[in-house]
């Protein structure tokens, strides 16, 4: 599907947009859900999947019914928003329609208020949409016919599925539903299953051409603290945009300060902003007024932010996918990227692991802005009085121009050897040991008593 295929809306849309060309998902995703398909999509930030489904509820608005026709969730308050002033723009298309954006930070009397008119279009968070259609009972979900659940894997990682299988559950049957997300993680698989009918799996892999080209490099912290070894690493950098992950609120607040009594333009994005502190920081973001971007991984999903280069992790997540999530979101359109990892010892376990997934980690350091490489971490010596591990160490190393078939169990079998021989000649050893401490004990008692 082209532009020039679309329908008059969703080619006004575009146009309006300055699109010259439809993204792969939404080649794929736009004529599935014009058929009425549930639609489960899997692709990353910044392939263009907002638009993959406003596209299509924007032809399919009946604006002669003012009624709910269209509900959209979105894990967090700023992506929320951000679909919001996305959907905005379908208004100049169509200036009957209406869409209203139901969050936190908006005064619950007020959107009563405003939903005395129900709306074509409604986004939100999905407790706060919960609570206006269950409990207070003043939107009216129920007349919709299409429900999208935004950034799903993180709506079931932060614990708002719950919510989501409330409002759907209240809904018709003759639903359409479309998930769209990163990664389908097996949580999220049931309730799927349970409201979906013969989905539609669209995925979306990163073009070759695209491929990021990002160097992960390792920072040891020792005795700093995460904020204290930041410092030390942004006087080695010269980023464009640079985004920093911390794995708490607490932490990304307290980096926040840090960075701000350095000197440094910070935007801070995490749960606990206040309403007008958040939408000042997404303002920011959109202005690129600032350099620094100090964020929660919840925060920063989805929020599209243009340039940038560098990623610094302040530790590691507990879940390997979100490591993955934070490097990508530089080294995008074939650009290089670097993703600085500040660890600790704990950190361990989970390098190791991104490690055998095909990660390459550089180990770096750096002190009064001056990096320097040091040795790989996990690299393994052996040492010169073990003579076992030096012919093992040959053995593994050793290439061959031709590999026979069987070679590893091979190999196996002759460092099996070699271990059997070593212990045998320690065994040798401590019986020639024992024998000679018995000798030596022997002459003793011998002495002892010819000296009586």
């Amino acid at each position: 599907m082209e532009i020039k295929d679309l329908n008059k809306r969703s080619a006004a849309f575009a146009a309006l947009e300055g699109f010259r060309e439809l993204t792969p998902i939404q080649e794929q995703v736009i004529p599935l859900a014009m058929k009425g398909n549930d639609i489960i999509g899997i692709s990353d930030t910044g392939t263009g999947k907002t638009h993959a489904f406003l596209m299509p509820i924007l032809e399919k608005i009946d604006l002669s019914k003012q009624e709910v026709q269209a509900v959209i969730t979105a894990p967090t308050r700023e992506l929320a928003v951000q679909i919001y002033q996305r959907a905005e723009k379908m208004c100049e298309i169509e200036s009957a329609l209406s869409i209203r954006l139901i969050s936190g930070g908006i005064e619950k009397s007020r959107m009563n208020e405003q939903l005395k008119v129900q709306p074509h279009i409604v986004i939100g968070t999905p407790g706060r949409i919960r609570d206006l259609f269950l409990n207070e009972q003043t939107l009216r979900c129920d007349t919709a016919k299409i429900f999208v659940v935004d950034e799903a894997d993180m709506t079931l990682e932060f614990g708002f599925l719950e919510d989501v299988d409330q409002i759907a559950g209240r809904m018709g049957s003759d639903l359409q539903m479309m998930s769209f997300s990163a990664t389908i993680p097996n949580g999220l698989k049931p309730f799927l299953k349970k409201y979906m009918k013969h989905p539609q799996t669209v995925m979306i892999k990163s073009n070759e051409q695209f491929q990021p080209k990002i160097r992960h490099i390792l920072v040891p912290c020792r005795h700093l603290s995460y904020p204290e070894k930041l410092l030390q690493v942004l006087k080695g950098i010269q980023p464009y945009v640079c985004l920093i992950f911390a794995n708490t609120r607490a932490l990304a607040s307290e980096t926040a300060e840090k960075m701000r009594q350095e000197g440094y333009g910070v935007v801070e994005l995490h749960g606990d902003l206040t309403a007008r502190e958040r939408m000042r920081a997404l303002k920011e973001l959109q202005r690129q007024s600032k350099s620094y971007v100090v964020a929660t991984d919840i925060a920063a999903r989805g929020i599209d932010i243009e340039g940038i280069t560098h990623v610094i992790s302040l530790g590691f997540p507990k879940e390997l996918d979100f490591y993955i999530h934070r490097s990508g979101r530089t080294g995008r359109a074939g650009r290089d990227g670097i993703c600085y990892a500040l660890y600790r010892s704990e950190d361990d376990p989970i390098i190791r692991t991104l490690e055998k997934n095909g990660i390459h980690f550089e180990h770096q350091n750096i002190r009064n802005g001056e990096w320097t490489v040091l040795k790989d971490l996990h690299e393994k010596h052996v040492r010169k009085s073990d003579p076992l591990e030096q012919e093992i160490s040959k053995i593994v190393k050793k290439k061959k121009t031709k590999v026979k078939p069987n070679y590893k169990k091979k190999q196996k079998q002759q460092i099996e050897r070699l271990r059997r021989k070593a212990r045998r000649q320690m065994i040798q050893e401590d019986i020639r040991r024992q024998q000679k401490e018995r000798a030596k004990a022997k002459m003793r008692a011998k002495r002892e008593e010819e000296a009586q």
